[in-house]
């Protein structure tokens, strides 16, 4: 039997990369941190020092869609982000639909009843539990596979 995984999810975008750390034994996962980008180039120091401080084994990156399904800019940005992510910390990356995780994410804050400083605090939070909910959109599409993992 495998161990189970640590995993770490990424909600990209131009200016915000929200991350959350997720255990697949538990099939859990908790917002963990926002990254801000400059001029589209990505942190990549401090993503390495995540996945090390979490011994991350896998990363999931949410991929955005139209409501139709089909594809636009940021699609086609995240799945450059995901190909960078698998090219210099050769992990396994896995992608999933995120079609409205930014909303579920804002509405979830809301009724969380945290009250964040600012606009730039609440988009923050809100790119962090949009990664949380990409890695709970993962565990759950691969439940089977993760309980024959996992116990």
């Amino acid at each position: 039997m495998s161990r189970c995984r640590t995993l770490l999810g990424f909600d990209y975008g131009k200016k915000r990369i929200g991350i959350a750390v997720g255990q697949e034994l538990t099939a859990s996962s908790s917002p963990l941190d926002t990254i801000y980008t400059s001029n589209n180039d990505v942190d990549w120091e401090t993503i390495g020092k995540y996945i090390d401080e979490w011994q991350a084994e896998g990363l999931v990156v949410g991929i955005p869609f139209n409501m139709d399904g089909s594809e636009h800019d940021m699609t086609h940005s995240a799945r450059r982000f995901a190909n960078l992510l698998e090219e210099r910390y050769h992990l396994p990356v896995y992608t999933v639909d995120e079609r409205l995780s930014s909303i579920e994410a804002e509405r979830i804050l809301s009724e969380s009843g945290k009250k964040p400083r600012g606009l730039k605090q609440k988009k923050a939070l809100i790119d962090q539990v949009a990664a949380q909910l990409i890695l709970n959109t993962y565990f759950s599409q691969h439940r089977v596979q993760h309980d024959k993992k996992c116990g």
